[in-house]
């Protein structure tokens, strides 16, 4: 598949993905701006908006990438980490430590996937499978965030 086609893009998000090492942290880390941007300008339920608009693009995305590639679960698709990570950062206060935390939190879902998200990771395929455990992970992300920011914001 060729790295100018919109799926490759998108599905990798502007290429992040490809970077060889933890491409899932760099497609989180590559969120974060967007997200910043996003919810300085329209608040962050926009950015719940915007993970919800990005969710089916990301499903297709990953679909055409991963057959493109030949792989069922690309690790280089990261489309999935973006609507996650703003999933977690639309209950964060918009501020940089709480961005930080909220990064940590998504990553943290993401990596240990408690059930159900190692259900969907290990049940669901194509291009909703790929994104579908990371939404998952992003619910546990957005209860504990909620928390710390009731408790301790």
């Amino acid at each position: 598949m060729s790295p100018l086609r919109p799926a490759y893009i998108l599905a990798t998000w502007f290429w992040v993905g490809r970077i060889p090492k933890a491409p899932g942290t760099w497609g989180s880390l590559a969120a974060l701006p967007f997200a910043w941007v996003i919810a300085d300008a329209f608040g962050p339920l926009a950015l719940l908006i915007a993970a919800a608009l990005l969710f089916p693009v990301g499903c297709w995305a990953s679909a055409a990438y991963a057959e493109g590639i030949g792989r069922k679960d690309p690790g280089s698709a990261v489309i999935d980490e973006v609507v996650g990570q703003w999933m977690v950062l639309a209950v964060m206060p918009h501020d940089p430590l709480a961005y930080a935390i909220g990064f940590a939190l998504f990553r943290l879902f993401d990596i240990a996937k408690p059930w159900p998200v190692s259900l969907a990771d290990r049940k669901f395929t194509g291009g909703f499978g790929i994104m579908a455990d990371d939404v998952l992970a992003a619910l546990y992300g957005m209860m504990a965030a909620a928390l710390i920011v009731h408790f301790f914001w």
